[in-house]
């Protein structure tokens, strides 16, 4: 039988009683998607996972997501190697809040991650829920954002004079720097869930570079606020990781940063998107 347990906040929760290694009969996958909605991240403990099934479990919630920027593993075009070497002086990969890929005209709906190699201290996962820190703002301050639009880029991180490309070398994974992470992509500032309906501020520190119409210093001034709001203590999870673990997480009301703290020793996770869709405005 699943079982559902969540945290106390209702953000993040645990599922257990399936083997995600094989296809989930229909009242199974079911219960994951209404979990999976109702508490924007879940995760699944002791489940050896090997490409295939890693592949085969992904698409039972739709058609992979388009993953630029990084290089996959050979033989899967479809699976990321988020690796850090004992030895390794970049950066933790991932090492700032942000929300996969925002700056696509469709954002993956989900992120999957699958635990390889666990570091013995470190290495956790925060979350944010934006749809609680939306529903927490005044009714005035709600109802300014509900109509703002955003714009948003890969160019900090990934364009040619990004952060990726300036960076001394070294990585276990390979980046892929070019121009074309310096376009442009405009999203509703709040977005809609396609399937639970509730709201989520849909902005973060890595992708957004502003607000339409507004001047840089009243944009930043904004953002900056947000960003304190939803990153408050009340709106956070973090998430210690076991050997053999998947997380699902649902990038249209998430926020998520990978922390460091495991220098010395080897991480190792494989990582998929699942395809998502044009993000909705509260005004549709």
């Amino acid at each position: 039988m699943v079982t559902v347990t969540p945290n106390a906040s209702g953000f993040g929760a645990e599922i257990t009683g399936l083997d995600i290694g094989q296809p989930l009969p229909a009242d199974q996958l079911a219960a994951v998607k209404a979990a999976w909605a109702a508490h924007g991240v879940v995760w699944f403990p002791n489940q050896p996972l090997d490409h295939d099934q890693l592949e085969a479990f992904t698409l039972q919630f739709g058609d992979f997501g388009l993953d630029p920027y990084v290089k996959p593993l050979a033989d899967r075009p479809h699976i990321l190697e988020v690796r850090r070497e004992p030895d390794e002086t970049a950066s933790v990969f991932g090492g700032a809040w942000h929300s996969d890929w925002s700056f696509q005209p469709m954002p993956p709906a989900a992120t999957i991650l699958h635990s390889k190699v666990v570091p013995p201290v470190g290495g956790d996962t925060e979350f944010a829920d934006g749809c609680r820190a939306y529903e927490a703002l005044s009714p005035v301050m709600r109802g300014f954002l509900d109509g703002l639009t955003t714009i948003h880029s890969a160019t900090r991180p990934y364009g040619a004079n990004g952060i990726y490309a300036n960076e001394a070398p070294g990585r276990s994974m390979e980046i892929i720097n070019c121009v074309e992470a310096d376009s442009q992509q405009t999203h509703p500032l709040v977005r809609v869930h396609p399937v639970s309906g509730r709201k989520a501020l849909f902005v973060n520190p890595i992708y957004t570079l502003g607000v339409a119409g507004m001047s840089e210093a009243e944009s930043d001034n904004l953002l900056g606020f947000l960003y304190r709001h939803m990153l408050r203590d009340e709106f956070v999870y973090r998430h210690k990781w076991r050997p053999d673990m998947l997380i699902l997480w649902d990038n249209r009301c998430c926020l998520h940063n990978a922390t460091g703290g495991y220098d010395g020793h080897r991480r190792v996770m494989h990582r998929t998107t699942v395809a998502g869709e044009q993000p909705i405005p509260v005004f549709a």
